[in-house]
């Protein structure tokens, strides 16, 4: 009897997940900027700054989603 190993495919879709997730957060993000830059023009700088800064967390918890789907894949 051969014996199936389901760990590749679930990392592939967690990874698929994370990105999906991670595509969502930041658009939500962007999308938040653009209208409220577009209401107040004058605060443009700390409204991108902080779009910016949001948008890198959520990109840090993406690559720690990333690593750990990876080191699924391999036990």
């Amino acid at each position: 009897m051969e014996v199936v190993k389901y760990g590749p495919i679930g990392a592939g879709f967690g990874a698929g997940l994370v990105a999906l997730g991670v595509g969502l957060g930041i658009g939500k993000i962007g999308v938040g900027a653009v209208e409220s830059i577009a209401r107040q023009p004058e605060a443009s700088g700390d409204i991108r700054t902080t779009a910016i800064i949001l948008a890198a967390f959520i990109e840090g918890v993406a690559l720690f989603g990333a690593v750990i789907c990876f080191l699924a894949m391999s036990n």
